[in-house]
């Protein structure tokens, strides 16, 4: 089969590889029919902190092909979603709803399950899974994309405004400008707040913000976004804050703007990040987040908001590749000539 291999510092590949195949009774084998780039993958392809040779990706979407004995959620011929995290989905974490954190789960993209390929293998499948109802030889392009963004941008966006805990006619601050800040855009619409400032200076992804409902936005950094903000909010600061970014930079600025008694809602995974733990404190000031539970939010709600119609978040992707593109991919999110690349592997 095809796979997207990464071979060093901003290096991918397009190589052959065997086959995924069943090695434990809770697997299933996916064919996957649309994987893409996620913005986290461009740390392993900017400093080469992944293994070299090794497969990459964690989003896809795509056909069963397989299933061990001990899989009941999905079979053969099911159309599914394939979350970032894998999880087991009966320990004490996974059933409080944070199976991204499950101890006996772990991360596609490690461990040589890429999902940037052909095939793949998933492993805890009945804790992992989303089986799409209907007819998906019907669905779209324009829904496939949607489908696969509940792989995790979508649901990760929306874990920003859950753990922002964003109420009815609040004012939202949202960091990031990337897809994951664009669908906590549309996160922080869905659960009602009424102004949404995206802290974004591109004209590209500020039109897509203002389809999905920013209101503002701020171009400033650092202390002169602070200021800004502050001035927007009669000095007070944001009802709730979405940090989408990861950055040192991105996350001060986050909890410099936040209202006391707010909460920062943090999905960007971090690097370099420190905290005024005393400042929070005094300001009340909480700090939520972390990797997404992918499948709790599709089942409790993303996967009917798509399906219904009422949400189009596949408009992320600004770029089409094949997998022997995978290097132009890369490139293009890397030199932000693209929001974000969907790869089209095969068909429903």
């Amino acid at each position: 089969m095809k796979a997207a291999i990464f071979k060093g510092v901003k290096q991918m590949a397009c190589e052959e590889h065997a086959e995924p195949t069943i090695i434990d009774g809770r697997d299933a084998i996916i064919r996957v029919v649309r994987a893409c780039v996620c913005g986290s993958d461009l740390w392993f392809y900017r400093d080469g902190s992944k293994e070299p040779n090794t497969q990459a990706g964690h989003e896809a979407i795509g056909v069963v092909e397989q299933i061990g004995d001990d899989v009941t959620v999905a079979k053969p011929g099911d159309f599914v979603i394939v979350p970032f995290p894998f999880s087991c989905g009966k320990c004490p974490v996974c059933k409080a709803g944070f199976e991204s954190s499950c101890p006996h789960g772990g991360y596609f993209g490690d461990e040589g399950l890429g999902c940037q390929a052909e095939y793949l293998r998933v492993p805890e499948a009945d804790g992992t899974l989303v089986v799409v109802p209907g007819d998906a030889k019907s669905f779209s392009d324009e829904m496939l994309a949607s489908l696969l963004t509940l792989s995790d941008v979508m649901s990760t966006g929306y874990h920003a405004a859950a753990s922002a805990e964003i109420k009815l006619g609040d004012t939202a601050v949202v960091f990031g400008d990337g897809a994951v800040g664009l669908c906590g855009v549309l996160s922080a619409k869905l659960m009602g707040a009424t102004r949404i400032i995206s802290m974004s200076r591109h004209a590209d992804r500020q039109r897509i913000a203002r389809e999905f409902g920013a209101t503002d936005f701020v171009e400033e950094r650092g202390d002169e976004a602070v200021a800004k903000v502050l001035e927007m909010t009669d000095g007070y600061g944001a009802d709730a804050v979405l940090e989408c970014v990861g950055s040192a930079l991105s996350n001060d600025t986050a909890m410099k703007v936040a209202r006391a008694g707010a909460v920062v809602g943090r999905v960007g995974l971090p690097h370099g990040v420190e905290a005024d733990i005393p400042g929070l404190f005094y300001r009340n000031v909480g700090l939520r987040g972390g990797p997404a539970p992918v499948r709790t939010y599709d089942l409790q709600r993303l996967l009917k908001e798509v399906l219904d119609g009422n949400i189009n978040p596949g408009i992320v992707y600004t770029s089409e590749y094949t997998l022997d593109d995978i290097q132009e991919a890369y490139a293009a999110m890397d030199e932000r000539r693209t929001v974000k690349s969907l790869l089209r592997i095969s068909e429903v």
